[in-house]
């Protein structure tokens, strides 16, 4: 089975890093979706944060791409015949959030599946990654 793993990956944190590796155990092949988010203003476009997730990422993944896309990941998914969506939750806050997609997904065909975070990774995020290095 293929899965997707969309975000907007501004920047790709060790936290994202490890969901990938999680879910590359679970399923046939990873597709890492670097997103449009138009509630965001990334840093970069996103061709380039596509390129600096595959620099990234080790070359013996052979089972994950990485791929920019601007539309729904649910159009991704049926375009593309991708199973699931992986999603990663670092607390009750991304749950709730991540619940509300999920829900909307499903209605769209395509289930999620959610990734905890590694407790010593739970506080990593993109925004907390972007602060840091200003």
């Amino acid at each position: 089975m293929r899965a997707v793993y969309p975000g907007s990956f501004d920047p790709f944190t060790p936290g994202h890093r490890n969901v990938v590796d999680r879910a590359r155990a679970l399923f046939d092949e990873v597709v890492v979706l670097v997103a449009v988010n138009s509630m965001k203003q990334p840093g970069a476009d996103e061709e380039e944060r596509a390129a600096a997730v595959r620099a990234i990422l080790p070359v013996e993944w052979t089972s994950v791409t990485v791929v920019a896309w601007s539309g729904l990941t649910s159009a991704y998914c049926r375009r593309h015949e991708v199973g699931v969506i992986v999603r990663g939750v670092r607390n009750t806050t991304d749950l709730q959030a991540e619940y509300r997609l999920a829900a909307m997904n499903q209605s769209l065909g395509v289930p999620t599946v959610f990734l905890p975070a590694q407790p010593e990774l739970a506080a990593v995020s993109s925004t907390a990654v972007r602060l840091l290095g200003r």
